[in-house]
């Protein structure tokens, strides 16, 4: 779903009511439990969260006037969408969170590279999103996207 937006606010309030309480309640966990160093802000016409300039000037290496982003919110057409691109970039991660999904909720994981997919908005494992934003520092995902994502695309 495209929206057209200016500010994380503007986005929400564009929502569907059923879908704004939710995505509301997303934001609500991932700003309480993702460190301090990460910013939130509209990233790809969705809530994100990226590593600033302040921290990593360098920026996104595809275009560098973009900052580093981290987590992705969005309401899509059929779901909602969580992008956690530190679990695409880390196996352990990957790893613990599949684990440790069907501890949360009895719902299939369904899950791409990065996006988790939310389909029934009514049984989202939101304890198990906050620890997900506490198992990496924006330090240590410069440190993988260094390593792994942007030294190998160059």
């Amino acid at each position: 779903m495209k929206f057209s937006a200016s500010t994380p606010e503007d986005y929400i309030n564009q929502l569907p009511v059923e879908r704004k309480k939710v995505i509301e309640q997303l934001r609500a966990t991932i700003r309480k439990n993702l460190p301090t160093t990460f910013e939130e802000q509209l990233s790809y016409g969705m809530l994100g969260y990226v590593v600033p300039h302040a921290v990593y000037p360098s920026g996104y290496h595809v275009n560098p006037a973009l900052p580093l982003s981290f987590i992705n919110l969005a309401s899509q057409k059929n779901y909602i969408a969580l992008y956690h691109s530190g679990i695409y970039a880390d196996n352990g991660l990957m790893s613990w969170f599949v684990q440790e999904y069907p501890k949360h909720t009895a719902q299939k994981l369904d899950m791409g590279k990065s996006c988790i997919r939310f389909k029934k908005i009514d049984d989202i494992p939101y304890q198990l999103i906050g620890e997900l934003c506490t198992k990496m520092s924006a330090k240590s995902w410069i440190e993988i996207y260094e390593q792994h994502i942007k030294n190998n695309n160059n």
